[in-house]
């Protein structure tokens, strides 16, 4: 597996000694300065809400106590917790301003619904060219209310995590004006894995597992509607959606989505969880000297099979909700046939330019074969994955 973290070890010993010297303080994880420093820089006093509060001090606590963070990773951390806060407050005081916000529909929208690393993001991105869908773009998952500086400030985030860690562009190139996974729709509630990606958090992890999606649902949807008003959208465009979170979450999707269309990725679950465990690793590692594969390909078979069978029972109370079966092979053997397929399932004409503009997009589109991974590097049997997702019985956690 590569080792490159060069310029992760250089900033470690270049925080440390900026906090040794005093240069800058050096950062806390604690409730009350973060919300104090939020607070601060959005001139208010409080942070409205309380249900946000629980999984944010159990997150912290998990950062402090489980998550081993380098200094690199505690900065990043802070910045992130403040940024996260800041973004609540001005949500808030954006839907009070402007009531008609609420009052927005987000119709039948289609859910790319797949686990990490089965092909979603290649069919999101696929479909994202067509100009009839909305979809959330890098710089919006980042910073889904709107302020100026959104596109600079993802630009950076993006060329600082590929600095610190080359291998996550070929993991998962992305831009800051491409189309994007909603996680930041996730955290802005403190919720949704990409925290699990970034950092090992396990009692913040069990308490997702059995949290009631109702009120973060509810937020992502409220967030829908900022940006679509933001931007300035037809409100009667429906979403494309695409969000692993979805799939150990799919009943609270469609409590707050009942007219959701569903596109339902496959993959064989042994590459699924080896892909997805090389990308966790190659994520901690920027956060943290103690990375441990073995342990990220434990925790992340579990992850999938508990997801996968909460999917599944969903699927099997919901056989209303339309739904296409898409496979990871049948995308990359035949995109166009795909695709076409899926348009039909749609009801929605493939008109030439949007095909066009997807040949154009295939044509430029990274390659993955700079991402290189194998299940026995993360302690793993391809024969026990694929013997537990064919035995399991079909029960939620």
């Amino acid at each position: 597996m590569p080792d490159d973290l060069s310029f992760v070890t250089a900033t470690n010993r270049f925080l440390t000694r900026a906090w040794n010297k005093g240069w800058w303080p050096e950062p806390v994880l604690d409730d009350p300065a973060l919300v104090a420093e939020a607070c601060r820089q959005e001139g208010v006093t409080t942070i409205p809400g309380r249900h946000w509060q629980e999984p944010f001090q159990l997150l912290l606590h998990d950062l402090r106590e489980h998550a081993r963070l380098n200094p690199l990773g505690r900065q990043i951390a802070n910045g992130q917790m403040v940024t996260l806060l800041r973004l609540r407050i001005r949500a808030e005081r954006l839907l009070g301003q402007h009531r008609e916000i609420g009052e927005r529909p987000v119709a039948a929208p289609v859910i790319i619904l797949g686990h990490m690393r089965s092909g979603t993001t290649r069919l999101h991105r696929l479909l994202a060219q067509d100009h009839r869908f909305a979809h959330t773009r890098l710089f919006e998952t980042l910073e889904p209310v709107p302020r100026r500086g959104r596109r600079v400030r993802a630009t950076a985030v993006q060329h600082f995590l590929e600095l610190a860690n080359p291998a996550l562009a070929a993991i998962h190139p992305s831009r800051p004006l491409e189309p994007e996974e909603e996680f930041g729709l996730h955290s802005f509630s403190f919720h949704g894995a990409q925290f699990a990606l970034q950092w090992h958090a396990p009692r913040f992890a069990a308490f997702a597992c059995e949290r009631d999606g109702t009120v973060p649902y509810g937020e992502f949807a409220a967030l829908l509607r900022i940006m679509g008003w933001g931007r300035g959208d037809d409100p009667a465009k429906p979403w494309l959606l695409k969000s692993p979170q979805f799939t150990g979450e799919l009943d609270a999707v469609l409590r707050q989505f009942p007219d959701a269309r569903l596109l339902r990725l496959g993959r064989d679950p042994a590459a699924v969880v080896a892909s997805s465990a090389s990308l966790v690793w190659h994520q901690r590692r920027i956060h943290s000297d103690f990375a441990d594969p073995r342990a990220i390909g434990a925790e992340w078979f579990s992850e999938t099979l508990r997801r996968e069978r909460r999917m599944a029972a969903v699927l099997r109370d919901h056989r209303h909700v339309p739904q296409l079966p898409v496979d990871f092979d049948e995308v990359g053997a035949d995109w166009e046939a795909a695709v076409h397929r899926i348009y039909a399932f749609l009801d929605m004409p493939l008109t030439d330019p949007v095909l066009r503009r997807m040949r154009r997009l295939m044509a430029r589109r990274p390659r993955h074969h700079g991402h290189r991974y194998r299940l026995e590097d993360f302690g793993v049997s391809e024969t026990g994955v694929r013997e537990a997702f064919r035995t399991a019985d079909v029960q939620p956690c």
